[in-house]
């Protein structure tokens, strides 16, 4: 059974762990102080097992404690409150360390008699007019191992009772017992119908499983029952255990509330999808694809053109160049794209809030909050962010091998064509001096050579340009593919960790935090 506690124990402290600055403050800081009473109390074994008395004014709680004594160890007088600070009763040896940290300094040793083990406590009045002793009961109440309730005939409905202690400590009927004491005072049916209705107020307050005795501390009545039902729990031992699981309990259901019985759905494909669309379109990828493929059509212009017109391409900037844009990965390079809109600004905000309120759609509050903070706590990192993605990825810019190939060839048919014009031209002036007769002219096919160098030379290049201009078309689209494809795995790195990491991270704590709470719950139950 402490086996088993300690592992309910590790799990609600694992709960605390991570509840801290999510959940409600004091419920995260009862569940730490339940661990570290536990802690406390398992530390100091498991020999003794303690027993309080606690009860109204005028309840009998001093007298019974002498008669289950059996000496006159409290003060019992009409003078109330008689009991002015709490006092022990110790069977047995070893307690002592106990008694230090449950700080009662009376202490009265008894001589074993079948409650070896037994640490039974006198309190003062839970309603007394002193508030030291009202606090004193408090803390004896929330230490103690058993509390055993007296009341008496006229006491035993009194709200203080009701409405301070059984109710809110109604979990823990196995660390309770509620003794009716003054029995001598009432005629056998009054007695019958008193325990009736005291067994209705208590299912009334939700206790169960507490023992309800009968007793007569004046005349001995019932005083050998409560006596073996104390001797049964110091013998088993499971007192203090069953206590603090009852503690565990409380605990563990004050931080349930934040746990539903199913789990939150998750990041859906498709609002993560929209998240992405909308941190792309902020980080201007459809501009910066339209700046490749131009610019693959423009520098392959310039490589494969038609020699003497391919200046004209030079007339128009480079549009990588113009935004800035590196031929290689360089997330260190501020690019010229302009910062996100209003409008791509708000889509990205949506689509995060979005992703975040159906991710945790169907979890309790504060979930949803939470979750949505995750989603948009680092807003304001979005857009340089977006612009280091865009300025490392591979844009995929090389120039190709064929260009060069394609170069030279436009080079030779350019030269072909001066050479045909060169040699056309000195034939004109030739002519034009009447000396063109002397200086052979070599043709082809009837054609002279110059003629079939500069013709043939122009239609050549002209024909190369034009079929590089359709290849480098291609070209283009296919680094635009290539590029969007890096634009966008980079673009969606920076989408999952600016806000899809943080959201799955907030889930998975909720998710931790309720199963840590089912291992801490006797029934294992999720949610409430």
């Amino acid at each position: 059974m402490k086996g088993k506690l300690d592992e309910r124990l590790a799990a609600l402290r694992e709960a605390a762990d991570l509840a801290d600055g999510r959940l409600d403050n004091k419920a995260v800081e009862r569940a730490r102080a339940v661990v570290a009473q536990a802690g406390e109390r398992l530390g100091l074994g498991l020999e003794s097992t303690v027993v309080a008395l606690a009860g109204p004014t005028g309840a009998g709680k001093s007298r019974l404690f002498n008669a289950l004594a059996g000496e006159d160890l409290a003060a019992v007088g009409r003078r109330r409150p008689t009991t002015d600070a709490g006092q022990a009763a110790v069977w047995g040896d070893g307690a002592d360390p106990l008694l230090d940290w449950l700080q009662i300094p009376r202490r009265h040793r008894l001589a074993a008699d079948g409650l070896d083990g037994l640490v039974l406590l006198d309190l003062p009045d839970f309603d007394s007019v002193e508030s030291a002793h009202r606090l004193e009961v408090d803390r004896i109440v929330g230490l103690a191992d058993l509390v055993a309730w007296v009341v008496e005939p006229q006491k035993y409905a009194d709200a203080a009772l009701h409405d301070r202690y059984l109710r809110p400590l109604a979990s823990h009927g196995e660390a309770m017992a509620v003794v009716l004491n003054q029995a001598d005072l009432l005629s056998p049916r009054d007695v019958d119908a008193w325990r009736a209705d005291v067994g209705r107020l208590l299912a009334e307050d939700g206790v169960r499983g507490a023992p309800l005795l009968v007793v007569s501390a004046e005349t001995g009545e019932g005083l050998d029952e409560l006596r073996r039902l104390l001797a049964e729990r110091v013998r088993a031992r499971d007192a203090a255990v069953a206590r603090l699981a009852a503690d565990v309990d409380d605990a563990a259901e004050a931080l349930g509330g934040a746990c539903s019985d199913e789990g939150a759905p998750g990041v859906r494909s498709e609002d993560r999808r929209r998240l992405f669309t909308a941190l792309e379109d902020a980080a201007g990828v459809p501009a910066v694809l339209r700046a490749v493929e131009a610019a693959h059509r423009r520098r392959g212009s310039l490589a494969t053109g038609w020699p003497f017109v391919r200046w004209v391409s030079r007339l128009r900037p480079d549009p990588l160049r113009r935004l800035r844009l590196p031929e290689t990965p360089r997330p260190e390079v501020r690019t010229s794209l302009p910062r996100p809109t209003d409008v791509q600004t708000a889509q990205v905000a949506t689509g995060a809030r979005g992703l975040a309120d159906r991710a945790a759609e169907g979890l309790p509050e504060p979930w949803p909050r939470l979750v949505r903070e995750a989603a948009t706590a680092r807003d304001a990192e979005v857009a340089d962010r977006l612009d280091q993605a865009v300025s490392g990825a591979d844009l995929h810019v090389s120039r190709p091998r064929w260009w060069s190939a394609a170069s030279f060839l436009q080079k030779a048919f350019a030269l072909a064509v001066l050479a045909g014009g060169l040699w056309l031209l000195v034939l004109a002036v030739l002519g034009f001096l009447h000396v063109d007769e002397v200086v052979p002219l070599p043709e082809a096919y009837g054609i002279p050579i110059p003629t079939w160098l500069l013709a043939g030379g122009a239609l050549a290049g002209i024909a190369l340009a034009f079929l590089a201009r359709l290849v480098n078309g291609g070209g283009a689209r296919r680094r635009a593919r290539a590029a969007s494809r890096s634009l966008r795995a980079r673009v969606e790195e920076v989408g999952q960790e600016l806000v899809v990491a943080p959201v799955e991270a907030e889930l998975d704590v909720e998710r931790r935090l309720c199963e840590a709470l089912a291992k801490a719950r006797r029934g294992g139950r999720r949610g409430r």
